[in-house]
């Protein structure tokens, strides 16, 4: 099989595990604590993806960046977020449509980039300021129980904080990029994992039955740990940008698995917000697999003074957008001037 074609299987597989996420989570809720229910995902994906790595480590040839004292406000940011996302996460869901909740993730998409913007000094492209806006409408519409009478769904309010709380961690999480992603997400899976087990144990949840403990850790293993290594497999092959570009669409999946699972009978609302979700998220696709390339211009300049005839050439270079394509392209310009 064609590497880019196993690349995208990955990626798509990726974001399917992803999207099973929020379904089922929805489902254990009904036999787990909220708290707990957060804690256990992280702790199956800190887990599960130590095992991989164990398994994978010696076919891994990369050399990493060691985590340093400069990295720990990253690290401990990181830690932090994914305590509290999944925690809203989960409260979120007890009181919100799965698959309103499902499309409402992709509110994380308009958080990561306005936060690298204002935070991280990022530049966003014109046609990411469209996506947002897109987005951040579909949210609204979605965000509404009732937009006759302007009732808010607190449990939509929830899932939205949660995906604030998530793309403020991308951005920690992406200052870290160059250390090894095996050891990032096995840190923040048991470090989180544990800070949830303490803030539930604190508010006086109870330990799920073995049966259900089981099913969530297993489930954190997939949707997370799975996930994130199906990821970094897509990603060694296509980029980073094109497939996080694939990983949008897992939203959209978890939508279609709500209403398999749940029965769910959408509302004009829903399908309103799911066509404006739809065009944010394509154009966040196009935007992301733009590919920035640079430009050699060579310029010719004649002189002719006196009678006499003087060139030189100056060079520069800028950059182009262009789609799915490596190419580099050259350009030439002549230029005579009469002194």
């Amino acid at each position: 099989m064609n590497k880019k074609v196993l690349a995208i299987f990955f990626a798509i597989l990726a974001a399917g595990l992803y999207a099973i996420n929020i379904p089922l989570s929805k489902l254990l809720l009904n036999h787990i604590e909220p708290t707990m229910m957060a804690s256990y995902l992280y702790l199956g994906a800190g887990i599960g993806i130590g095992i991989v790595f164990l398994l994978t480590k010696k076919k891994d040839k990369q050399t990493y960046e060691k985590i340093t004292k400069k990295d720990l406000p990253n690290v401990l940011g990181m830690i932090a977020l994914d305590i509290a996302a999944p925690i809203l996460l989960m409260f979120g869901l007890l009181d919100s449509v799965s698959s309103n909740a499902s499309l409402l993730n992709n509110f994380e998409i308009v958080c990561t980039s306005l936060i690298a913007l204002l935070v991280f000094k990022e530049a966003v492209s014109k046609r990411m300021w469209l996506a947002i806006f897109l987005i951040t409408a579909s949210s609204f519409v979605l965000s509404f129980e009732d937009i006759s009478a302007f009732k808010f769904s607190w449990g939509a309010i929830l899932v939205l904080l949660a995906t604030l709380c998530w793309g403020l961690e991308n951005n920690c999480t992406k200052n870290l990029s160059s250390k090894n992603t095996y050891h990032i997400v096995f840190l923040k899976g048991i470090f989180s994992g544990f800070g949830s087990l303490i803030v539930a144990l604190c508010i006086g949840e109870k330990f799920a039955t073995f049966g259900f403990f089981a099913l969530a850790l297993l489930l954190g293993f997939v949707a997370y740990g799975l996930s994130i290594f199906f990821y970094i497999k897509a990603q060694g092959i296509i980029g980073a940008s094109k497939t996080s570009a694939y990983y949008a669409i897992a939203p959209f999946i978890g939508t279609f698995l709500s209403f398999v699972i749940f029965q769910e009978k959408p509302t004009w609302a829903y399908f309103l917000g799911l066509a404006i979700m739809i065009l944010g998220t394509v154009i966040v696709v196009l935007d992301t697999l733009a590919k920035k390339h640079n430009h050699m211009h060579k310029h010719t300049v004649t002189h002719t003074h006196d009678g006499s005839t003087h060139s030189h050439t100056i060079e520069h270079e800028h950059s182009h957008n262009h789609y799915l394509s490596d190419e580099k392209h050259q350009h030439h310009h002549k230029k005579t001037e009469m002194c």
